[in-house]
């Protein structure tokens, strides 16, 4: 069957994994949609993890950025998508790099209050000092938001 672009971005969009798979030895892992975006980042802000591994042990770029400067693991930091963060992170995933608007994983996953990725994320060594081009740090989105629990993390 060939498949469009689009259909293959459906195939990552929807988990559809062993069909994804199957034809990756010939397309471009890394190919990009017209925003920029990797199959690698629509698997994962879609939280599919099963596409996430298939596309990641075909050697997707985990750090490849999309128009606006997104990585797939800061795609999913906001939503907290934990068990798709550490795929990405064990296939070394860049912790702190930053988007166009100077932003990270970290302070995502602040300013959503997602604590359990705050803590994978600090685990995986995410600076909690790093500002982004408004001057804000994590703990400032924390504290900013209400995320109590999040803030006492990055006060640590």
């Amino acid at each position: 069957m060939q498949y469009s672009t689009l259909d293959i971005f459906d195939l990552a969009r929807s988990n559809k994994a062993n069909e994804l798979k199957s034809i990756l030895n010939s397309v471009n892992v890394n190919m990009r949609d017209e925003s920029g975006a990797t199959l690698l980042l629509i698997a994962a802000y879609h939280n599919n993890t099963d596409a996430v591994k298939v596309l990641l042990e075909a050697g997707a770029n985990p750090d490849l950025q999309d128009s606006m400067g997104n990585t797939a693991l800061m795609g999913i930091s906001f939503k907290g998508y934990v068990e798709t963060a550490q795929l990405l992170l064990d296939y070394k995933a860049t912790v702190d790099l930053a988007n166009n608007t100077g932003a990270t994983a970290l302070i995502f996953a602040a300013t959503f209050g997602q604590t359990a990725l705050v803590k994978l994320l600090i685990d995986y060594g995410a600076n909690k000092m790093l500002r982004d081009r408004s001057g804000k740090s994590p703990a400032n989105y924390a504290r900013d938001n209400g995320k109590t629990e999040v803030l006492q993390l990055l006060e640590s």
